[in-house]
């Protein structure tokens, strides 16, 4: 990867995408050095091409002793600052930079890129869209613009972003996946689908396009795809991360196709290795789980006002459960919003426990009533952004279970869904799944899969003998049986009145960004379980769940 700013290319900040010259040419970037510093200023670009960070650096200090207030010379040190994990000095001399040269599109593209990493959203969004603006064919401005959008999940105008990519570089790999990962999140599965084989196309050995064709979970793969991928896992040239992205995809094409002892090798061989890469000590979630029972015993004197958070209906469940399926059903109801994985509950009492400076839960024995409604208002305020369209809203977090009964006190309107499916399917399904953004740890081997869902089942049975009414079992197996029962069950537990469209989730036009996200468009199939087909070979996980 290039990481020149004199050059065809350069990265972004984060590394992610190449960042090509726009606007101002070599001479202009140049323009203020003598002919020593402009020779310095290229060697740092072309070291910089070549990811060598220390001959970078000394190719600039030179240019810096001569003219330290150079607007090129200070991005490209801000670069440097970035790889070097320096974001803090990185973003300073940006700033710097910017004040030299403050139309510059890639200085703008940068600064952007940094500000939105930083937490400083709409800021970064707005200087990534001026950088655009004032350099509309600049690809990474159009890329770091996309990714943003995404991660703000905002998938129709991050896809507007990506298209502008790819009519620029029509081989742009990253912007392809990432465009094919927008077109699933807004339920479009066969531009999706036609998005990553088109980047497959580009370059068979591109490991995350196959992983992303193969976790839609509903395109299975011809023949000669199958065979293309078993040569990719086989490849002993592949890298450790490369091959665990292509050892999820041939595990879960292989099952797809019923051969499952061999699905059930390469899916154990990616998820040794994926192990080896994270960090998960089972006696930490035992001890916090201890600590969260002793702490609500007796259910803390909740928030005053009963009705402070009657509009949100959390949905808490393990991975893979069908939690998406349930807030799906909900989202398709006119007046309820799909909140989706939000982590504002746990970022709202990581903020407590920092101006207590006590961690969670160990300050809930000395919260007050209004101690926790403060903290239910805080949450609402954290979430107002969802309700917008919508009076009610889902929040469908992962992390919430350890919690809910924080959440019940701060909140004593809000209800809890929990989505509940067998353990064996649960954890056979989170076994296959390779996870992106949150890593949950615990799912990359059998006997700890089994651990953490009897520590889930421990915690959920404490809740719901301290709110039995506030707490409904949406158990997924019921739902496959009875949807038309179990939507009206469910509807009359959030306070909503039955509407059709809630049976007809499948046609919803919401953005789901979730590993359940292509299959959500799809109605109700009662096929997907596939955990009895592995017989004894699921036996170190049935042990661990204490079935045997």
């Amino acid at each position: 990867m290039n990481n020149s700013a004199l050059s065809e290319d350069a990265p972004s900040p984060s590394g992610e995408t190449p960042l090509p010259v726009y606007g101002l040419g070599a001479e202009e970037r140049m323009r203020g050095l003598t002919p020593a510093g402009r020779e310095a200023l290229q060697a740092a670009a072309d070291a910089l091409a070549r990811g060598r960070i220390a001959e970078t650096q000394q190719s600039l200090d030179a240019v810096l002793a001569e003219a330290p207030a150079h607007a090129e010379a200070l991005r490209m040190q801000a670069v440097v600052h970035h790889a070097s994990g320096r974001r803090a000095e990185a973003m300073q001399t940006l700033g710097r930079a910017h004040a030299r040269q403050p139309g510059d599109p890639l200085i703008l593209n940068h600064l952007g890129a940094m500000l939105h990493e930083s937490g400083r959203t709409e800021q970064g969004l707005e200087m990534m869209r001026r950088a655009v603006e004032i350099a509309p064919d600049l690809v990474a401005g159009w890329f770091n613009l996309g990714r943003a959008l995404e991660m703000e999940s905002r998938w129709h105008e991050a896809l507007g972003a990506l298209e502008r990519v790819l009519t620029l570089k029509p081989d742009h790999l990253v912007a392809r996946v990432g465009y094919a990962d927008a077109l699933k999140a807004v339920g479009r599965t066969a531009d999706a689908a036609a998005a990553y084989r088109a980047a497959i196309a580009i370059n068979p050995a591109h490991a995350r396009a196959w992983f992303g064709l193969v976790d839609m979970k509903t395109v299975p793969l011809d023949d000669a795809e199958i065979e293309a991928l078993e040569r990719l896992y086989g490849d002993p040239s592949l890298p450790d991360a490369e091959r665990i992205l292509a050892g999820f995809a041939l595990g879960n094409a292989l099952e797809e196709r019923k051969r499952y002892p061999e699905a059930f090798k390469v899916l154990s061989a990616a998820n040794a290795m994926k192990r080896r890469a994270v960090r998960w000590n089972p006696g930490e979630l035992a001890a916090l789980m201890r600590e969260c029972m002793n702490a609500f015993a007796t259910p803390p004197a909740a928030a005053p006002d009963a009705a402070l958070g009657s509009e949100i209906v959390f949905i808490v469940s393990l991975p893979r459960a069908g939690s998406t399926l349930i807030e799906q059903i909900l989202a398709a109801h006119p007046d309820i919003s799909g909140g989706g994985e939000l982590g504002d509950l746990v970022a709202t009492l990581g903020e407590e426990s920092q101006r207590r400076g006590v961690p969670y839960p160990r300050w809930v024995g000395d919260a007050t009533p209004d101690d926790w409604q403060r903290l239910g208002r805080r949450y609402l305020e954290r979430t107002a952004q969802v309700r917008r369209a919508r009076p009610r809203m889902t929040d469908k977090s992962l992390t919430t279970w350890p919690y809910l009964g924080a959440a019940a006190a701060m909140l004593p309107g809000a209800r809890f869904v929990h989505a509940r499916r067998d353990p064996v399917e649960t954890c056979w399904s989170c076994f296959k799944q390779l996870f992106g953004n949150v890593p949950h740890a615990f799912s990359y081997d059998l006997e700890e899969l089994g651990a953490y869902w009897r520590e889930y089942d421990r915690m959920m049975h404490f809740w719901h003998a301290r709110h039995p009414r506030r707490l409904y079992d949406a158990i997924h197996e019921q739902l496959l049986a009875e949807p038309d029962a179990e939507v009206r069950r469910l509807l009359d537990f959030c306070g909503l009145p039955f509407d059709s469209a809630c049976l007809r989730f499948h046609r919803s036009a919401r953005a789901v960004a979730t590993a359940s996200a292509a299959q959500v468009r799809e109605p109700l199939r009662a096929d997907t379980a596939r955990a009895r087909h592995y017989g004894d070979l699921l036996a170190p996980l049935q042990r661990s769940l204490a079935l045997e």
